[in-house]
Parts: C-alpha cells; structure tokens; sequence
C-alpha cells in the first residue's frame, strides 16, 4: 500500500474530485436502465380466467371463508371451452 500526504487541493489535482466520478456514474446507471427493462409477457389463458371477478369462486363457510376456492375454479376452467 501507498502513502499519500498532501493537502486538500493537491489531493484533488492527483485523483480528481470524487464528485465527478459519482456523478458520471449516475449517469451511466441512467442511461442503462431503459435497456435492463424487460418485454411484458403475455398472462396465460388461467392467468386471465382468474383475474376476472366473475370467475372467481370463494369459501362460504370455515376457516378458508372469503378466499378463493382454487380447486373448484380449477375444474371449472377444465370443463369450460377455454
């Protein structure tokens, strides 16, 4: 390891001011995050019959009360002509 001593000004001229380099850095992540961005995949044919409200098949009665009843809108999803 190296020693560096020297004042504040003459730090800078050496390494440069690190507020340059944090600030081009943004600038990099801001210029790359339109690209990591992934195309939106298309939902499933069960993924859309879930979603609507008219599908949807809850518990009465019992502990699961209110919750959807997924075996039962699966059977009917299976049986229906998609």
């Amino acid at each position: 390891m190296v020693k560096v001593e020297g004042t504040l000004e003459e730090m800078y001229e050496l390494f440069g001011s690190a507020q340059k380099t944090v600030r081009s850095a943004q600038r990099t992540v801001a210029k790359a995050k339109p690209l990591m961005q992934k195309a939106k995949r298309t939902k499933s044919k069960w993924q859309r019959y879930i979603s609507q409200k008219k599908n949807q098949i809850k518990f009465k009665r019992g502990p699961k009360k209110g919750l959807l009843d997924m075996k039962a809108m699966s059977r009917k999803f299976k049986r229906s002509g998609k």
